[in-house]
């Protein structure tokens, strides 16, 4: 790298035993790599001995040129400097609208202070060197998440944050002692959930113990065996068990009511036996306890069944990769100890319906980051791509795409910094009075926003949009798997109804 060239010795360099070019002012020898080229010698060929930059950019993405560069580069341009910015693990995007307001240079914020700071760097570092590299290999070979990782979070405690502010925290050191767990609420909360978006896999994103996200929340509220709740906690945090929310079934997805899974207390009112089937669980597959909303003589009860005897889980092939542990379960006679019974036998229902609010606030976070991302692969793509002489962003109709999904990005944004700021400030009780309507609307907001998304960004990757590598993969990824949040944790109908119904239960009767 220390050698330098003139482009006049560059061009010279024009034969399949002598193949040079540029890229980004860097001079690469291609002559050994010409056959072993994915795309074939002939396309370096048209390029031999010149600047390729705009070439190379118009399919590739700068991971390709790391990958080789150390092998393939041989110096630079003489008087010339390489533009291209090589982002480090902690470094914030500088395309404009890819990183929140409140993260860009110049802009205020009245709801982050110098912890989330703090967080945001320590958690994109965590992401880009340890969950990244991991969910990328997932995704391509289907496998199950690593125990390395689990202990990487547990040691950290990144699982503990990911169940959001509570007692659970408190004492504990938070990734190197960034932020007190103590000190730590909803405003980190979000961030925790929309660093670790980044790392753009989204079966991995469920396989990454989303299972244990959505249900051990709902065992620190409403376990009363404490014995129990204080052992399975420190299992589950420690990494050493895994977890998933067993509600949804065939004949009952979102109509919880609906369930048939049975609880049938045993004469000696000591035991459950459990009966039925569930279905779309996620991290099924590998969990050791199963948080199961179940019909019981007079009503719903929720039970903690741990993995045994008569509970047995089968792999579903779902539009994301199996990475997901996405899972059939059955409950066949499995005995349960009424010790396990969350909350009041037959009014499970309100542990099920409260446990959902914060679900789906972590959703709305994941799937607004990951918005933001394709907005900036967009404006990156529009940027870069040369059609008809022109960049794309030359084209009006390009930049009116670009300015709708920048305006539903930021609005989305906002609205959940608004939520977050009123979680932060009401008791846990007066989340599920006051905030399960407004979640419920921007939960159907935001998924509806990223279809619109998904739609613009594929007409503006075109083919590549299509493709599960190069330039598009992002945007093919994205547009493959968007309807997922649409669909987890309540439908878009349904959660725009549940915030329409919970405003008309506070209608003024003065008014009508």
């Amino acid at each position: 790298m220390s050698k330098t060239f003139t482009r006049e010795e560059v061009s010279k360099h024009t034969t399949e035993d002598s193949l040079w070019c540029i890229i980004d002012h860097r001079v690469y020898d291609l002559t050994d790599f010409a056959d072993a080229h994915p795309g074939g010698s002939v396309v370096l060929a048209q390029v031999a001995g010149k600047d390729a930059t705009i070439d190379f950019y118009n399919l590739h993405r700068q991971e390709v040129l790391e990958k080789y560069r150390d092998e393939l580069c041989i110096g630079t341009i003489e008087g010339e400097k390489p533009e291209v910015i090589n982002p480090t693990p902690t470094s914030l995007s500088p395309v404009p609208y890819a990183e929140p307001l409140w993260l860009r240079p110049g802009f205020k914020s009245p709801y982050y202070n110098e912890s989330h700071r703090r967080l945001q760097r320590a958690m994109r570092e965590f992401t880009s060197l340890h969950v990244t590299p991991e969910a990328q290999q997932k995704e391509k070979d289907g496998t199950w998440i690593s125990q390395e990782l689990i202990d990487k979070m547990a040691e950290t405690n990144i699982l503990a944050m990911r169940l959001g502010p509570g007692k659970h925290l408190h004492g504990r050191k938070l990734l190197g002692g960034v932020v007190s767990g103590e000190e730590f609420d909803y405003l980190h909360d979000v961030i925790v959930g929309q660093e670790l978006v980044r790392a753009n896999a989204r079966g991995f994103q469920d396989g990454n113990m989303a299972g244990m996200v959505i249900s051990l929340t709902a065992v620190q509220q409403w376990l009363r065996n404490e014995p129990l709740r204080a052992r399975v906690t420190e299992e589950v945090l420690s990494g050493k068990k895994k977890m998933c929310l067993a509600v949804t079934e065939a004949f009952a997805g979102s109509d919880v009511a609906g369930l048939r899974t049975t609880a049938e207390k045993t004469p000696d009112g000591k035991h459950y036996i459990v009966n039925g089937t569930k279905k779309w669980i996620t991290n099924g597959m590998w969990a050791d306890y199963f948080v199961t909303a179940c019909r019981t003589e007079k009503g719903f009860s929720v039970l903690l069944i741990p993995r045994g005897e008569g509970v047995e889980t089968k792999s579903i092939k779902t539009a994301y990769s199996t990475t997901a542990g996405t899972a059939f379960v059955e409950f066949n006679n499995v005995k349960v100890p009424v010790g396990n019974l969350l909350g009041e036998e037959h009014k499970g229902f309100i542990v099920i319906m409260s446990n959902f609010n914060h679900e789906r606030f972590m959703l709305v976070s994941a799937v607004t980051r990951a918005c933001m991302t394709i907005v900036e692969e967009c404006l990156k793509w529009s940027n870069q791509r040369i059609v008809f002489g022109k960049k794309l962003v030359d084209q009006p109709v390009i930049r009116e795409k670009l300015a709708r999904m920048i305006s539903l990005c930021e609005s989305n944004q906002a609205w959940l910094e608004s939520i977050a700021y009123q979680m932060c400030n009401m008791t846990y009780a007066e989340q599920n009075k006051n905030l399960g309507g407004p979640i419920g609307l921007l939960k159907s907001h935001v998924t509806r926003s990223a279809g619109e998304i998904a739609s613009e960004a594929m007409n503006i990757f075109g083919g590549r949009g299509l493709t599960q590598s190069g330039m598009g993969r992002v945007v093919e990824m994205f547009h493959r798997t968007y309807k997922f949040d649409a669909i987890l944790g309540g439908t878009e109908e349904i959660m725009a109804d549940l915030g329409v119904r919970q405003a008309l239960k506070n209608f003024p009767k003065a008014m009508l």
